[in-house]
């Protein structure tokens, strides 16, 4: 029985020690740091003295820290303490303990050793805070200041440095309250009934915390060349304006798809670029170039974090040097870009102008378009469901879409009939009349051609009449197998390397043979976009070799897309059938025909309906270049050619290139 009373003993006697263990203040300090490193600033505040408490609500605590870390963006905090390794009991009530932080804030790294004060409590050991804990530099009364130098946003210029989107000038116009007297609601109702903005607005602008009676209220941002309108605003009463940076883009309507407009961060946006160095109070792209390359161009503001003391002395907690956003000089030559877009001159279409030899784009436009002065600047409700309401869409970007190609697509059906032994092009077709069908399993359907040239047909005269039986009949020879991959081939399926981004061209299902003979001709679900055709013309003048457009003066040109795509005899052969279709009398666009710069090309209408015997919409194609001097290929495309069919697309390439 001696036994079990000596173990009962025993850990009584352990009980009582640990019951009898006087309290750690480093227990107290490393739960402290753990909790401050968890940003758990409630549960902190349980640990503070009750002298610091009484400097200090528990709300006003949290509520603070919370502020500051969010305010500064402090993220990866890291606070330290290392708990003595031979603690001697401390002499009176009272210890001190060294520790450290890190924290990166909006405006760099911050590091800080401080020390802490302990205190002992009845049995417990507690924080004496102040506000030098968060900041050693924070005494009381002490304010931290956070300064903001904005990044200058890099421009966008064309190949020869004129101005796509540039950092310029424009008015500002706004009221000044206190100079209203008794017609603030006459003045008013003019304002808005001028400028196209609400009473409701304006009120609300005029009505914000900030503003004082003398105080200049801005209501609205104008153009420089909207002289007349602001000389006219100013003679209202009490509506002034000056001049403020903005961005401006020169080149309006011609060049908007394809550099688009900034405007002001959204909530969601800023929630979307969380970490990326954005705020509430930056402008992003929108759309197009400003959009695709926002982060290139914004570049970093810089940032000042001080601690302001109550006898004004200053001390910098943390400083990033602001960086101004990078220049991007573009391919695009903007003679060209204009000329493209005056060609289509409101009309639904789109364009690519490209050098064939180097890739560069010389041109990319989307017609009918719109002001990205007008979106950046700020368009009136009015505006906006103008824009969106109109019937031709000048929000869409059609040169980033894709759409049936039509009979543009008949050369590359050649060269991979050609390529793959399927196509003699010497032999001819006895094709009569001006329907075909397989065989009778077609039922009702079959492929129809404009012209019955009443003689037999080779590959020549299938590309001088763009005879859509030849080439029904050359895709059947194909397979469905060989021409998907020949399409392949010239860069089908196959998200381009381009800094815009571009909807992949199709070579849609195949899945029957009538779907396999259409698209020999470029309709069934054969897509491509404006560019990607313009590119998959360049083996013909390149000895066989597919040329990667660029955008970007910066980078590589020449540079083969895909090598041998055909072989150089082949490439030459079709060359010399483009050339007779402008300059043949019978050729389809010999309208482009133009003398002393020979020109070789091929046209094309593409169909849209539901269903065969229906008449359908009609989008005009051309795609042409000087063969003497190939340093120019431009493919366009209209939509609604049913009246006039490709020719009205024809004569837009060759006044171009006129000019």
């Amino acid at each position: 029985m001696k036994k079990p009373i000596l173990a009962l003993i025993f850990i009584m006697i352990l009980i009582l020690t640990a019951c009898n263990k006087a309290p750690d203040p480093a227990d107290t300090m490393t739960n402290y740091i753990n909790l401050w490193n968890k940003q758990k600033f409630a549960q902190m505040y349980d640990l503070l003295s009750t002298k610091a408490q009484t400097t200090i609500s528990k709300e006003d605590f949290v509520n603070r820290y919370e502020k500051y870390y969010k305010d500064l963006e402090i993220t990866k905090l890291n606070a330290k303490f290392t708990k003595p390794n031979d603690e001697q009991k401390p002499k009176e009530d009272t210890i001190t303990y060294p520790f450290s932080a890190s924290m990166n804030s909006v405006a760099g790294e911050i590091n800080f050793d401080h020390k802490a004060k302990l205190v002992k409590e009845e049995d417990k050991w507690t924080i004496d805070w102040n506000t030098t804990y968060i900041f050693p530099e924070l005494e009381e009364g002490a304010k931290i200041g956070f300064d903001t130098v904005t990044a200058k946003r890099g421009e966008i210029i064309d190949r020869t440095g004129q101005g796509l989107a540039v950092n310029g000038q424009v008015y500002e116009v706004g009221i000044v309250p206190a100079e209203m007297g008794e017609q603030r609601d006459a003045i008013i109702n003019e304002f808005s009934a001028k400028l196209g903005i609400t009473t409701e607005k304006i009120n609300n602008a005029l009505n914000a915390s900030w503003v004082k009676p003398e105080y200049f209220v801005p209501l609205k941002k104008l153009p420089l060349e909207e002289q007349e309108l602001v000389a006219n605003l100013t003679e209202i009463p009490s509506v002034n304006s000056k001049q403020v940076a903005a961005r401006v883009y020169p080149m309006k309507e011609a060049a908007a798809h394809l550099i688009g407009y900034v405007g002001p961060i959204t909530a969601e946006e800023l929630k979307e670029r969380e970490g990326k160095g954005y705020t509430s109070n930056d402008y992003i792209g929108k759309r197009g170039l400003e959009q695709v390359l926002d982060e290139q161009l914004k570049g970093e503001n810089g940032v000042k974090i001080t601690i302001k003391k109550a006898d004004g002395t200053e001390t910098t907690l943390a400083e990033k040097e602001v960086k101004d956003g990078e220049n991007v000089q573009l391919t695009i030559d903007g003679t060209m870009q204009t000329k493209l877009y005056q060609q289509l001159s409101g009309q639904a279409g789109t364009a690519a102008a490209i050098h064939p030899k180097t890739g560069e784009t010389l041109g990319l436009v989307s017609s009918p378009s719109y002001d990205p002065n007008l979106l950046s600047l700020g368009a009136t409700t009015e505006q906006w469901t103008a824009l969106q309401d109109d019937p031709l869409n000048p929000l869409l970007n059609r040169f980033s879409a894709n759409y049936a190609p039509g009979s543009v697509i008949k050369p590359l059906t050649a060269a991979i009939g050609l390529k793959e032994g399927t196509l003699d092009p010497a032999a001819t077709l006895n094709i009569s009349g001006l329907q075909w069908q397989k065989d009778a399993s077609w039922g009702n359907y079959y492929v129809t051609r404009v012209k019955d040239p009443g003689t037999p047909v080779d590959l020549e005269k299938a590309l001088l009449y763009s005879d859509n039986i030849y080439f029904a009949q050359a895709a059947l020879a194909l397979g469905k197998d060989k021409l998907t991959d020949g399409l392949k081939g010239f860069g089908f399926e196959e998200e381009m390397k381009y800094p815009f981004p571009l909807e992949p061209s199709k070579t849609g299902a195949m899945d029957s043979e009538i779907h396999l003979a259409d698209s020999g001709y470029g309709q069934a679900q054969v897509e491509m976009n404006v560019l990607h055709l313009a590119a998959t013309y360049t083996p013909f003048i390149n000895a066989g070799k597919l040329i990667t457009p660029t955008l970007l003066m910066q980078d590589e040109t020449s540079k083969a897309w895909k090598q041998n795509v055909v072989s150089e005899e082949q490439a030459a052969l079709i060359h010399s059938m483009l050339e007779k279709v402008v300059q043949d009398p019978q050729g389809t666009a010999h309208k482009a025909n133009i003398p002393g710069m020979p020109l070789a090309g091929k046209t094309g209408t593409a169909e849209l309906k539901a269903k065969q015997g229906e008449k359908g919409t009609e989008n005009g194609w051309f795609v042409a270049y000087n063969t003497e001097n190939p340093s120019l290929l431009i493919a366009m495309m209209v939509e609604g050619v049913q009246e006039t069919g490709s020719s009205i697309v024809v004569e837009k390439v060759r006044n171009v290139f006129t000019q």
